[in-house]
């Protein structure tokens, strides 16, 4: 498990479109997935420690962020050869066993992973309605151990962008297992 942090948010980078297969069976493109006050997309996979610590939580919020009218989508950028637990077998049951209310798509070729310049699992990208970056933070300050009465740095930044367009200037990047690059 090599660690890896990404970049500060570059505010404003426009999303680029993608066109996924997700473990529901559709294939998904960016427009699939846009909600009318924003979007946010996750690169995520099964095995990674920093993500099984936050993925209930992960869960829990895009519920919440859902229901703002923020579109998810979590997108699984390891080469499978790689990470064989990383297989979209084991993703249909990693999202089955979390009960992911958004897609959850894998990245075969790891072109999309490429384009966002996506550096660790869990990388998240939240975008305003315009498709303009406006958070590349984290979840909260959890990293391997859950912190109790962690403030919910996601949801508040979101929150922010679905009723601003803007997120906040202060942003602590996320931290996580580094995509397993073919």
């Amino acid at each position: 498990m090599a660690l890896a942090q990404p970049p500060i948010c570059e505010f404003g980078w426009k999303a680029p479109d993608f066109a996924l297969k997700a473990v529901d069976g559709k294939h998904y493109a960016l427009k699939d997935v846009r909600g009318p006050t924003g979007t946010l997309i996750v690169f995520i996979c099964n095995h990674c420690p920093y993500v099984r610590t936050i993925v209930d939580r992960l869960v829990e919020e895009a519920k919440a962020l859902q229901a703002m009218g923020i579109g998810v989508i979590a997108i699984m950028p390891n080469d499978t050869k790689l990470s064989p637990g990383d297989s979209f077998a084991n993703m249909t049951m990693f999202a089955a066993e979390h009960g992911f209310t958004f897609p959850y798509a894998i990245d075969e070729t790891q072109s999309i992973a490429r384009a966002y310049d996506a550096v660790c699992t869990p990388d998240f990208f939240g975008f305003n309605a315009k498709d303009e970056l406006q958070y590349r933070g984290r979840l909260d300050e959890s990293k391997m151990t859950p912190v109790k009465g962690a403030r919910r740095e996601l949801y508040e930044a979101m929150k922010l962008v679905a009723e601003t367009g803007n997120g906040p200037k202060e942003q602590v990047p996320s931290m996580g297992c580094s995509i397993k690059w073919s």
